[in-house]
């Protein structure tokens, strides 16, 4: 008997029944074409979705998007009807999947269903479009989507700031609580058909930028991306989000991000290293975000258009006679095409100045040159978009009064909605294209037009090409430099907007370019686009999510944080937190026992303006070195000077300072050098070069050490600071390339000290040291945050697997914070090592045996 598919029964949780039986009563789905008709008393429907999941889990991809790729009307009966709307790009992107690939849509419908119909559409969506519908509540959906979302974020990622209460609208707490609340419906939506193990889940856009936080939450293994559409803002604009945190950290829930470019990616990166401290790198073509122990993955392409669909539009006998009719109506006349939304940020009030321009400028051109506009309805209504289609018309009147004549318009408006294939016969006969947007996310316009003017054998022969001697394609595109496609259309005339003469030279150059010119400019786009349709972008988009998630099953995860905060802590198997049971039990067994602790950033927050211990510090050292079972040592690059003032009161502690170079084994003990043989005359060409960064670094400085020189630049600007670290990294090994030092970076600093003196060798030196007085060395914590602690790590890896040397019983090298480490356990910050060594200190029980520290001062 075949079982029933975990994603078959979480499908059954959209609907909820009374009973079983429940199902003989509710209404079938739909007719051709999708029409609602009621059940027949006698007659019974199959639980939803069932026979398509008896049997083995089908491959399945979860597209979440604002809106469901549905178009929904009432008939003549008043009865709902659905189709399928071919152009929505959640739709078209399913060609890019396999065929075997189940495609389940999470959405909202663009009509308003009312309640009592909601559980009857559902079952109808479910059933015959795999669609789960999310309805929400009038007031919620207002303040969501035409509040916080459309006159709030789309402005603001568009680069408007609300300066004043009449330009813009400004940030509204109940509108962003209608954003979580929509967020966490559509999030209940998804829990209730998804196989997490299983599913992969695309969300799409900025309406559902805190919905990677609750399905994270609530499936902390789930394979989830996300693609955003629009513009990401630079980081100063984007810092001023009230909640930036909140939307910032919800995105990070995802394992690939998606940008439309490399600029809208490069702000986002800047954004979390600015905001939230975190590193990202390029690794083999991948550009990965490091968060908390997992990559977030970071991908750039933009989207492209269905090729097919147009092709089988251009390819229509309507097609042809509407081109047809259009070419003769406009015979004789150079037409430019505008499509655009009716939105402020398309520089539709711009691209008409400039069209102004032009025929001021050149009057041969009056009567000879027409620009159609087509406008699509606007998205939302309100003040700012009723002031935008009021200078509109203000300025097409003006320019059509000024220059136009009987039977001569120049500036002929088209109000949508208008139909894909209409559209497609205007770019047919339009000249020249011009998108001419001050700031957008992508606009495929420019893509659509190209492809329309490759035309197909139907439409050539409409158009009175010769069919015998077909004429190679012609197209001219005059784009912005601030939207998406700009940078993938190289032979577009690329324009500032806001520039006005710039565009009406563009114009003039596009209507004067040689025919040959514009046949090699077509060919170059067509080229591109045709490769790289919407198909491309969505297999390009899906192969990387599950590279991206391919390492799930190998690691441990866990939660951490509270309401949008909320985030996943990825570790590798072997890698855990250091807890204070399991290293209190072996504490209490010991006898001979090393304890190295590095200093900044592990008992002293990096953070930290006051660098002196606290008196707490000093304290918890005191009371584990009161143990005579114990060795306990500060390893630091810090100065020895600044260092022994500072543990002056810790009597027998150990201090190694500058990495090693200086060590002692308590206070009264005199201080050991390194044995190597040294010269300092380096630091005469080491430290002219750190002078000249430093004077050119704000916020860098300096420190001289006896045997080392640092720069600084931990309050330095961050993105600058790395960058000029990286540059007096490079700078440094080359001017010191013949002399006996190392030039090593870490955290916040460029530090050049000598060669053979490391952390590591302070490590080997103490364990060798404390094993040839015939000390059974049966524990080892060493505590570090730094990349020179890492060499401390190693060192102890090193004498643990040695076989030729006595075996180390308890061993725990600790990083601080969760990333990559050669340690094997980790705390998350200094409060938590502080924490850690006072309850080692609490279980002190002192004896009166030879203590290591007495052997090892009369050696």
């Amino acid at each position: 008997m075949n079982m029933i598919s975990s994603s078959s029964l979480e499908l059954l949780n959209l609907i909820s029944f009374d009973d079983f039986d429940a199902l003989n009563h509710i209404p079938r789905v739909m007719t051709v074409p999708g029409i609602i008709s009621e059940v027949g008393k006698n007659e019974t429907i199959s639980p939803v979705g069932l026979n398509d999941h008896m049997e083995e889990i089908q491959e399945r991809r979860i597209i979440v998007a604002n809106q469901l790729p549905l178009r929904a009307f009432r008939d003549e009966n008043g009865r709902w009807v659905f189709e399928f709307d071919q152009d929505s790009l959640s739709l078209q992107l399913k060609d890019g999947f396999s065929p075997d690939v189940e495609v389940l849509y999470v959405g909202g419908l663009k009509a308003e269903i009312d309640a009592a119909d909601h559980e009857e559409v559902s079952q109808v969506l479910l059933e015959k479009f795999k669609c789960v519908p999310v309805f929400l509540p009038p007031d919620v959906h207002n303040k969501f989507y035409h509040g916080f979302c459309k006159h709030y974020l789309w402005p603001l990622f568009h680069y408007m700031l609300p300066l004043t209460s009449s330009h813009g609208a400004r940030f509204d707490r109940a509108e962003w609580l209608a954003y979580v609340s929509a967020n966490k419906v559509f999030a209940d939506k998804v829990m209730g058909v998804i196989n997490s193990r299983e599913d992969y889940v695309w969300i799409h856009d900025y309406h559902l930028m805190v919905l990677p936080s609750f399905l994270r939450k609530r499936f902390h293994r789930v394979k989830l991306g996300f693609f955003l559409h629009s513009p990401f803002p630079s980081s100063e604009i984007y810092r001023t989000l009230p909640v930036r945190d909140e939307i910032l950290k919800s995105l990070l829930n995802c394992d690939l991000i998606g940008f439309q470019t490399f600029d809208y990616a490069r702000h986002f990166l800047s954004t979390c290293s600015r905001m939230l401290g975190l590193n990202y790198e390029s690794r083999r073509g991948y550009i990965g975000l490091d968060c908390y122990g997992r990559t977030v993955s970071i991908k750039i392409l933009p989207a492209g258009i269905h090729m097919g669909q147009l092709e089988s539009v251009l390819s229509l006998e309507e097609t042809a006679k509407k081109a047809k009719e259009l070419r003769e109506k406009y015979d004789g006349k150079l037409v430019m095409l505008g499509v655009d939304d009716m939105d402020l940020f398309k520089g539709i009030s711009l691209k008409f100045s400039a069209m102004g321009q032009l025929l001021e400028l050149h009057p041969e051109l009056r009567g000879k040159v027409v620009l159609i506009q087509i406008t699509n309805p606007a998205r939302s209504s309100g003040k700012d978009v009723q002031d935008v289609i009021d200078e509109i018309n203000s300025i097409a009147d003006e320019i059509n009064k000024k220059f136009g004549r009987p039977g001569y318009e120049p500036i002929v408006m088209i109000n949508g909605p208008v139909s894909t294939l209409d559209k497609v016969t205007y770019y047919a006969i339009a000249e020249c294209c011009v998108v001419n947007c001050v700031r957008d996310g992508m606009n495929l316009v420019s893509y659509k037009y190209t492809v329309s003017r490759q035309g197909s054998p139907v439409l050539d022969k409409a158009l009175g090409f010769d069919e015998k001697n077909p004429t190679p394609k012609k197209s001219v595109i005059i784009v912005s430099e601030f939207i998406g496609c700009s940078p993938s259309l190289s032979g577009a005339i690329r324009v500032n907007p806001w520039n006005i003469d710039a565009v009406a030279d563009a114009m003039g150059s596009a209507l004067r370019m040689p025919e040959t010119e514009k046949i090699l400019r077509h060919e170059k786009h067509y080229k591109y686009i045709s490769s790289h349709d919407v198909s491309y972008w969505a297999r390009s988009f899906d192969q990387d999510l599950e590279r991206a998630c391919r390492d799930h099953s190998f690691k441990r995860c866990w939660g951490v944080g509270l309401g949008l905060g909320f985030r996943i802590v990825a570790l590798g198997p072997e890698f855990r937190k250091l807890e204070v049971r399991r290293i209190g039990d072996a504490y209490k067994r010991t006898n001979s026992r090393l304890i190295l602790l590095d200093y900044d950033g592990t008992v002293m927050p990096q953070a930290s303006v006051d660098k002196r211990p606290s008196s707490e510090v000093i304290s918890i050292l005191n009371n584990l070195c009161s143990d005579p079972r114990n060795v306990v040592f500060i390893v630091s690059g810090r100065g020895k000077d600044s260092l022994s003032t500072w543990f002056s009161a810790c009597e027998k502690l150990g201090i190694s300072a500058e990495h090693g170079y200086f060590l002692r084994w308590t206070r009264d003990s005199p201080w050991e050098t390194c044995s190597l043989s040294m010269h300092f005359d380096w630091k005469k060409i080491a430290e002219p070069v750190m002078k000249l960064y430093t004077e050119t670094t704000d916020g860098s400085f300096i420190e001289h050490k006896e045997t080392a020189l640092v720069w600084h630049h931990q309050d330095a600007d961050p993105h600058f600071g790395s960058w000029q670290a990286k540059e007096l990294h490079d700078h440094l090994e080359s001017v010191l390339a013949n002399e006996p030092v190392v030039v090593k970076r870490g955290q916040h600093i460029v530090e050049v000290k000598p060669q053979g003196v490391s952390k590591g060798i302070v490590v080997e030196n103490l364990i060798s040291t404390m094993r040839s007085k015939d000390y059974s060395l049966d524990f080892v914590l060493c505590i570090g945050d730094d990349r020179s602690d890492e060499e401390m790590f190693e060192s102890i890896g090193h004498a643990v697997a040695n076989p030729s040397l006595p075996s180390i019983a308890e061993v725990f090298a600790c990083t601080v914070g969760q990333k990559p480490s050669m340690a094997k356990y980790y705390l998350d910050d200094t409060s938590e090592v502080i924490n850690l060594l006072k309850s080692l200190a609490a279980g002190v029980v002192c004896n009166k045996s030879e203590t290591p520290h007495q052997e090892s001062q009369e050696k």
